[in-house]
């Protein structure tokens, strides 16, 4: 008997971990990791993809990888280029966007500005989509938490949820992001208690959860702490809940000679075990319910 998983809809949160010096240097360069994420991306077949910490070389490199999809957000320096997104990426073929904008986390919504106690300046992306295949609409919401603020977080996600409801009306709503909290702060829970959005990962009926999703490019840490997460309206019924764990590997440099050729053309080599971010992706796949 052949059993087939079906799912109306696959989404994903993924913070792909900006593009620095630094991190070329530590041999987890953006340039190296970018096919990876990439395929990861096209693997799992992300029909809803909200990403963090992209800047905007990085988009171009992943819309040039990836040319199925279109995206919705700015960066948050200036609503333009600059800085760092919270894009939405959708497939072009079975969504058509009808609307989107962002806000600002902060008092003033309209205009590049830091809120709050906060440390950086925080910006949330959406778009209103049509899915041509079920025939139904869809809200999206992406975003990216503040490290430092507490009370930026707090109020962010408070704002977050006024325009919410503020927006979609009675429509299916998805939001994500990396809210820079675990699961048992304050922040989290007003989501996940406001009795509208609800965690894919409470709500799931599978979960396939071997880490928490904050990895700092360190394969071998372990950890129960989730700071990426999924929520939906009550138009959802979740089916599955998973973080993506996967790893690659770059040949150690001391071991560069120890490539051995088998008759079939295998080889082994010692290498380096590499994490595709500093953060795992998760994914959730959905049901509509209404």
């Amino acid at each position: 008997m052949i059993i087939v998983l079906a799912q109306d809809l696959v989404v994903g949160s993924y913070n792909i971990r900006n593009n620095n010096s630094s991190d070329n240097e530590q041999g987890n360069g953006w340039d190296r990791r970018c096919p990876f994420v990439a395929q990861q991306i096209l693997f799992y077949d992300f029909d809803f993809l909200g990403a963090q910490e992209v800047v905007h070389k990085q988009l171009e490199d992943l819309l040039q990888r990836l040319p199925q999809y279109g995206f919705v957000g700015v960066g948050r320096d200036d609503g333009k280029t600059g800085g760092e997104y919270a894009p939405i990426f959708y497939k072009k073929n079975r969504f058509k966007l009808m609307k989107s904008g962002h806000f600002w986390l902060s008092e003033q919504t309209d205009v590049p500005n830091k809120g709050w106690d906060a440390a950086y300046i925080r910006v949330c992306s959406w778009g209103q989509f049509r899915d041509l295949t079920k025939k139904k609409n869809v809200w999206v919401f992406n975003t990216h938490f503040d490290n430092v603020g507490v009370e930026a977080r707090k109020q962010s996600a408070l704002l977050i949820m006024s325009k919410i409801k503020a927006l979609c009306d009675k429509e299916a709503v998805i939001f994500m992001g990396d809210l820079n909290v675990p699961q048992t702060n304050e922040s989290y829970t007003l989501f996940a208690d406001s009795k509208f959005l609800y965690c894919t990962y409470e709500t799931a009926d599978v979960r396939y959860v071997l880490n928490g999703t904050f990895n700092g490019f360190r394969a071998s840490r372990a950890s129960n702490v989730r700071i990426d997460h999924i929520f939906v309206s009550d138009k959802f019924k979740v089916n599955r809940f998973g973080v993506l764990t996967e790893t690659y590997r770059t040949p150690a440099k001391d071991n560069q000679s120890g490539v051995e050729d088998f008759p079939a053309g295998l080889y082994t080599v010692d290498a380096t075990i590499r994490t595709l971010s500093d953060h795992y992706p998760i994914m959730a796949t959905l049901d509509y319910l209404k």
